[in-house]
């Protein structure tokens, strides 16, 4: 985002372009052009009736939730779409990139009046626990020997580098209560410490000392999940075309690759048909557009079909059948301001999508056997993660579900005034995009969150993801009850 763009406008402005590209996706008839509503949204009209704060877009009921989505819609899957020639052209889509180390002197960017901005405060010392090199330098970490047995198409995962990695801070010498099986178990973090909220609209909250930032998690190795993935079928692949000229339509080189993971539907217990990912694998956030063919294939490869290079038919590599979406949401935030790079926008990178099945046949909760409640709000200090996604970037090829056993997750921060995400240590790549988070939560898994950011080279290698917070409950609700 263009610094300047943020610093010229007021924060009901800039609050009011986020609210206003709430992305409801159905198969209906169209509203208003996209651009022109964010205009208007942007110019501040006050007939508009916009919250004045984060808080306030928090506590949004269904039928704000309507208001604002109503006019956008999700182009329908194309029933047979996605042919095996096409999944394996499918590119990995990366998780965000953190923000490149500025050089010495650089001043920090300017302050927001008001939450729902994106920037830090004038003369702020970078945040503790950011990254000291971009996310994707031009060589790759090199993989070393696991004493894990993988599968044949699964590539070993790669070490912490060599010589002079980039200096993190003491970790506690507190352990977590739940160690995690096969990794190093994580450090203990600090309680975590939520932005407090403005008394008044228009003040911005009391930042915590340290910028919402804990030191960066240990890199933790993944591990190809056993063949097959019964017990695992809640998690899947999530194919769908990026926008883009018609030429590279024609090419396959719009064809992208993320993970997703089933989820419970309130308003149809026991029958979900509700699918979790991030948002930047449904839209290109701002001044982009959504993905279309959006389709998820529940345990992908699960009898290893396509493992070792092998061809196999759809019945052998997607067990479950292949769903088509028929809508979706993310948040505001995400498609008014997301980006390529670790910003604002990446706390609330996240996505769920309704998908349809065959006529007559079941749910898609019923057919896979299961689907995970989401815990919204979970206190940080109780959280013992584990990570599930399809990584497609190498060392690895995509055929494979993936696991990080990554215990209790830190936080990341890039906005103050939002919840920081939650960051663990894990060597997944490009393609893991949107996979689930889980947690313990009354003796049953849950998901918490969903792959947002990335580092796969250097030391450490970790993933960020956002802290569901009311605004992804008030999102969940909403499309749970329009379905």
């Amino acid at each position: 985002m263009s610094s300047s763009r943020r610093t010229t406008r007021s924060a009901r402005a800039v609050l009011g372009a986020s609210v206003l590209a709430l992305t409801l996706l159905g198969t209906s008839a169209c509203g208003p052009d996209n651009s022109s509503a964010d205009a208007a949204a942007a110019a501040g009209a006050p007939a508009l009736g916009l919250p004045s704060n984060l808080d306030d877009l928090k506590k949004w009921k269904f039928e704000d939730w309507e208001k604002w989505a109503k006019d956008y819609a999700l182009p329908a899957a194309t029933k047979g779409f996605w042919t095996l020639e096409k999944l394996l052209q499918a590119k990995p889509d990366e998780p965000i990139a953190p923000p490149a180390p500025q050089p010495a002197g650089t001043p920090a960017p300017a302050q927001p009046p008001a939450p729902g901005a994106a920037t830090s405060a004038p003369g702020t010392k970078p945040p503790a626990g950011q990254p000291t090199q971009p996310g994707h330098p031009t060589t790759p970490a090199a993989p070393k020997p696991s004493s894990t047995q993988q599968p044949a198409s699964q590539a070993p995962a790669p070490p912490k580098q060599p010589a002079q990695p980039p200096a993190q801070p003491a970790q506690p010498s507190q352990q977590p209560s739940q160690a995690p099986a096969q990794p190093p178990a994580q450090p203990a973090q600090p309680p975590a410490q939520p932005p407090a909220q403005p008394s008044q609209p228009g003040q911005p909250p009391a930042q915590p000392a340290d910028n919402g930032n804990d030191p960066l998690p240990k890199t933790v190795n993944a591990q190809a999940v056993q063949h097959p993935y019964t017990k695992n079928a809640v998690h899947g692949k999530l194919f769908a075309d990026e926008p883009g000229a018609a030429a590279g339509a024609a090419a396959g080189l719009n064809h992208a690759q993320c993970s997703a993971t089933v989820v419970a539907d309130p308003a149809h217990p026991g029958k979900s048909n509700l699918v979790w990912t991030a948002g930047h694998c449904v839209h290109q956030g701002k001044g982009g557009g959504f993905y279309s063919n959006i389709t998820f294939i529940p345990a992908f490869n699960s009898s290893a079909a396509l493992s070792g290079g092998k061809q196999a038919d759809e019945a052998q590599y997607a067990p479950f059948g292949v769903w088509g979406a028929t809508q979706a949401v993310t948040s505001p935030q995400w498609k008014a301001e997301g980006g390529k790079t670790g910003d604002a926008a990446t706390h609330y990178d996240f996505a769920i999508v309704r998908v349809k099945p065959a006529d007559g046949a079941k749910s898609l909760e019923e057919t896979v056997g299961g689907a995970l409640p989401v815990w919204f709000n979970a206190p940080r200090d109780q959280l013992n993660v584990t990570e599930f996604g399809y990584p497609a970037a190498p060392p690895f090829d995509g055929m494979e579900l993936n696991r990080c056993e990554s215990g209790r997750p830190g936080r990341l921060s890039y906005e103050p005034t939002r919840p920081p995400m939650l960051v663990i240590g894990c060597t997944m790549t490009g393609g893991s995009s949107g996979g689930g988070w889980l947690a313990v939560k009354d003796g049953k898994p849950a998901l918490v969150s969903n792959v947002s950011v990335g580092k796969h080279t250097g030391d450490p290698m970790y993933q960020a993801g956002p802290y569901l917070d009311d605004v992804a409950a008030g999102a969940y609700d909403f499309l749970s009850k329009k379905g």
